[in-house]
């Protein structure tokens, strides 16, 4: 049997506003159940902690070989990022496009 189909019944303790939410999505057929969205989370939660730890992984490769990141190289990159970001509320910064990107 595959392991992620394989449930487990549990008692946890969580945040009232969370279940409200879950509650809200599937009354709006977003989830099957309570138990479904919970699931779910649970699922996202675990392919995005797997995701940063091969993130992780990939840098250290990288400065074992390459060497450390500069703070010069950090600054130039967030500079990079927030020249390509795509502004989707608010006002662009003075001297970035009007919050498009031209189609490719």
């Amino acid at each position: 049997m595959d392991e992620m189909a394989r449930k487990e019944r549990m008692t946890v303790t969580v945040d009232a506003e969370l279940v409200e939410a879950g509650n809200r999505a599937v009354k709006a057929g977003r989830a099957d159940s309570l138990s479904s969205w919970v699931n779910d989370a649970l699922a996202e939660r675990e392919l995005r902690d797997r995701r940063l730890s091969g993130l992780a992984a990939a840098i250290a490769a990288y400065e074992r070989e390459h060497g450390a990141f500069t703070d010069d190289e950090l600054l130039a990159q967030e500079r990079a990022d927030q020249k390509a970001a795509l502004v989707v509320r608010g006002r662009p910064r003075s001297g970035s496009p009007r919050g498009r990107r031209n189609a490719a």
